[in-house]
């Protein structure tokens, strides 16, 4: 009996609260917007009541390994998910144009997706490993070798969406372990320059029968329609034009839960996953959409000062990239969906409809309890 309720008390106690109560809210906003975004209650609202019932039992597991024993599967978790890359790579299946599955014969499954989870996991393993007071170039060189076998095996799929955020995940680990900021000036200065010769020859770069090289055909239109949407108004604008009129018509106050007339009009794609901010904007408006954002920032921030108060490099460095990769996946979408971002594919967090996002996320949150509640071994 004595044994039971220490089981039961560590049950209990796996959880922080002040976290799972932020996820509880964000659950039951995501599962009012996905009524509305379906029109009712079909099998895809069933679905993604059972999607988060799974994310939070997956949650939970999570918060029930301890840091020491994420760490100790780090390399392993690491290693079999960069070998099932490289058997997407030879032996994946293909479809719309993509090659992202692997059959096991008793699963179908997209390995990219653990990869959000396993960089960082990795990368955190190898600074708490290798630890100084002053990290050298090389460590930093290694960890950057790490973070690039999976992100270019991704891209190569291609997926550019989960490989930004695969990069970011394990970018943000390479930051906090000390990488300095005088590194990292020069590869802004060449995105800003980058992105300005993109806006000053955009007529010149975007004619159809230039090959951009480094980027697929579609990847290239993908950022010619960001540059000018009107060019493809039915085509490849079609997402980001009808996406933009439904948020700009929400105005400051929005037209009401369900009375969205643009996404109930099927005119806003895809409204049920990536662009269901767009439904949200539309029926909630400006206010509405604050409100969104303040609880994804209070999410982040719980997680941030579940890192800041860490006792080991290790839990520090996982903590603080996984709520950095929460703030990639609401910052790209937002961004996309508002027109100031290419379409690229990824979820909204908690919102989307999606089972394979929500279980990332799941161990995501899972890990920040776990650190939460950590405790340093007391001296004997």
């Amino acid at each position: 009996m004595k044994r039971l309720l220490q089981l039961g008390l560590k049950a209990v106690t796996a959880f922080d609260w002040p976290l799972l109560l932020l996820l509880v809210l964000m659950a039951a906003l995501g599962m009012t917007i996905m009524h509305s975004a379906v029109g009712g209650t079909d099998w895809r609202f069933a679905d993604q009541v059972r999607n988060f019932l799974l994310a939070f039992g997956v949650m939970w597991v999570a918060a029930l390994i301890p840091p020491a024993m994420w760490m100790k599967l780090a390399p392993v978790v690491y290693s079999v998910g960069v070998v099932l890359l490289l058997g997407v790579e030879f032996f994946g299946e293909t479809s719309k144009g993509a090659t992202r599955w692997l059959d096991l014969g008793v699963a179908r499954i997209q390995p990219s997706e653990m990869l959000k989870i396993s960089v960082p996991l990795m990368l955190a393993w190898y600074f708490h490993r290798y630890q100084r007071p002053k990290m050298s170039l090389l460590d930093f060189v290694v960890a950057g070798i790490l973070l690039m076998i999976p992100f270019l095996l991704i891209v190569r799929q291609p997926d550019l969406g989960t490989a930004l955020l695969v990069f970011a995940a394990g970018f943000c680990v390479i930051y906090f372990a000390g990488l300095s900021f005088k590194l990292i000036v020069p590869i802004v200065v060449v995105l800003v320059l980058g992105i300005s010769a993109l806006l000053y020859y955009e007529d010149y770069i975007c004619v159809p029968d230039l090959d951009w090289v480094v980027l697929h055909d579609y990847q290239k239109h993908r950022v010619c329609t960001l540059l000018n949407p009107g060019s493809d108004r039915l085509g490849r604008g079609f997402h980001t034009i009808q996406s933009m009129i439904a948020i700009g018509s929400g105005g400051v106050y929005g037209k009401g839960y369900m009375m969205g007339t643009q996404s109930h009009l099927d005119f806003v794609p895809e409204r049920t996953t990536d662009f269901i901010f767009a439904v949200f904007a539309e029926e909630f408006g400006l206010y509405g959409g604050i409100m969104l954002l303040v609880l994804y920032a209070l999410l982040i921030l719980r997680g941030l000062s579940i890192a800041a108060v860490a006792h080991t490099q290790f839990s520090r460095l996982l903590a603080g990239s996984m709520s950095m990769m929460l703030f990639v996946y609401v910052f790209v979408n937002i961004g996309m969906v508002t027109g100031i971002l290419p379409v690229v594919g990824v979820p909204l967090p908690f919102l989307s409809y999606g089972g394979t996002a929500l279980m990332t996320l799941g161990v995501a949150c899972g890990m920040l309890m776990s650190i939460s509640n950590d405790k340093p071994a007391r001296p004997a």
